[in-house]
């Protein structure tokens, strides 16, 4: 897939796989949707791992219904993560501040801002529901709606850096949330009627509710898994933090490393999480490779 994380997870795997199975491992860029189609289509690619089941939606379903298509693991634990935030160490000193409640009650101290997800994103239909499900703005709260991605994230690192007040929407795995210490807002409980309500732009009355874990699966097609068991039982296994995939694309960025450098610095930094991925055979093969770290 066409971003970072997918990016590192496919060079973690192709590395391990040609080194400890004796692979041929071919990478194809992709996206969610064109990848699922190419499997309708073409039964290719074999593997397609960081692949978002909410973006996916019925297309996938329709693939494993049909029995094309089977999914082994949730790639990343406990998934792609959505919500409000602000920086740990305000929420050290106002612990108030980690209730959305306590927010509307201290507008002051988060600077009287959200910091808002850009027009167009699935997130900011989500927030600006919200935004009007919590009547946001009679607290003192200027909602501000940033024109990129880009903007969002550096607004959330120039505040960090200076130790200053910030509250707005954020996901993960990326850059900023390994580079920052960040605290996640509690919005209350999640219910999934509401939320599915809170993706649509054209709800009349929404109400609150949090933002569910996102679930990002490495998924194969049956005939792959049927002809290679041993592959197949490795990406089962194959599975990341949430938390150390940010800190790894944070690595990244601070190296300006590509995704393969990534991929190598992760394998040598964590031997024990990637031996237990793999068959004997395998461990083995990599181990008189790296040593046993």
């Amino acid at each position: 897939m066409n971003w970072a994380a997918a990016n590192v997870t496919t060079n973690v795997a192709k590395f391990l796989l040609e080194q400890g199975y004796g692979c041929e491992v071919t990478l194809v860029p992709s996206d969610t949707i064109p990848a699922i189609t190419s499997v309708s289509e073409n039964g290719e690619p074999d593997v397609v791992t960081n692949l978002w089941l909410n973006s996916a939606g019925e297309a996938y379903d329709k693939l494993e219904e049909a029995g094309t298509m089977k999914r082994l693991t949730s790639v990343l634990e406990p998934g792609g993560i959505e919500g409000w935030w602000i920086p740990t160490y305000l929420a050290e000193e106002h612990p108030e501040l980690k209730t959305i409640e306590g927010i509307m009650a201290n507008p002051e101290l988060v600077g009287g801002r959200f910091n808002n997800c850009p027009d167009g994103w699935g997130c900011r239909v989500v927030s600006d529901n919200l935004v009007r499900a919590l009547d946001l703005e009679s607290s003192g709260i200027e909602v501000f709606n940033h024109g990129s991605g880009e903007t969002l994230a550096s607004s959330m690192g120039s505040a960090v850096t200076s130790q200053e007040p910030w509250f707005g929407y954020y996901w993960g795995p990326t850059v900023p949330m390994g580079k920052y210490d960040m605290t996640r807002v509690d919005l209350g409980e999640y219910k999934p009627d509401v939320f599915a309500k809170l993706q649509n732009a054209d709800t009349p009355n929404p109400k609150v509710s949090d933002f569910p874990a996102a679930p990002i699966l490495t998924s194969v097609t049956t005939d792959f898994a049927e002809s290679n068991p041993d592959v197949t039982e490795f990406f089962t296994k194959m599975s990341f933090q949430t938390s150390t995939m940010s800190g790894l694309l944070a690595w990244q960025d601070e190296n300006n490393a590509s995704g393969e450098e990534t991929a190598v610095h992760f394998i040598q930094e964590n031997p024990k999480v990637w031996s237990a991925w793999l068959d004997d055979p395998a461990k083995d093969k990599l181990t008189k490779l790296l040593g046993d770290g």
